[in-house]
């Protein structure tokens, strides 16, 4: 469990701020699940989604996902991530590769999501991206509601990742405003 409680430049969680806050939703809560949901309803909800908002700011690291208060679902599973890893719960990333056509046309891309282990259900996956009309993530362990089911050649990245693929790494530190994002996120081949 060690590699999923990590600190790195990402998932920087001695950041003041981001401490601050990891801090401040654990207070009070009596297990791990109280910490896991404040947490990610947190990001969920006070965190907007680059894409839904049309934000013209690309951001990666944890702590620049909280100061600017807005991030694509990749950057805001990091946030997710460091809030939770700082609390003591490990926490890994996984994917889906979904249709991005509410972007543009026939393009697929990688879609982040959350894995958290909870000592009463083990690992669970999470989908902090924000809800909207038509998605409404929830944390209803063991049962997942993530954002999006799966459609015709959409499909799961099964692999519980302790760092964040490297592809959506390059991605969002290369791409920096909401329409560079649109013609370039990150996918896998099939």
């Amino acid at each position: 469990m060690t590699a999923y409680l990590q600190e790195t430049d990402i998932i920087d969680f001695s950041n003041k701020e981001v401490y601050a806050l990891a801090m401040d939703l654990a207070s009070g809560c009596d297990t791990d699940e109280q910490i896991a949901k404040n947490c990610f309803e947190y990001v969920r909800d006070e965190i907007r989604h680059s894409g839904d908002h049309k934000d013209n700011i690309t951001t990666y690291k944890a702590s620049d996902v909280l100061k600017y208060r807005t991030g694509w679902c990749y950057a805001k599973a990091f946030l997710l991530a460091a809030l939770l890893r700082v609390n003591g719960i490990p926490t890994g990333f996984t994917y889906q590769r979904l249709s991005c056509s509410e972007y543009k046309d026939d393009i697929y891309c990688l879609h982040g999501l959350n894995y958290i282990y909870l000592k009463e259900h083990g690992w669970y996956r999470v989908d902090a991206r924000g809800n909207k009309e038509g998605v409404d993530a929830q944390f209803m362990p063991p049962v997942e509601k993530l954002a999006f089911e799966l459609g015709e050649h959409e499909f799961d990245l099964s692999e519980n990742l302790a760092e964040p693929l490297a592809v959506v790494v390059e991605t969002l530190k290369k791409y920096n405003t909401y329409d560079e994002m649109i013609c370039h996120f990150p996918d896998v081949e099939i």
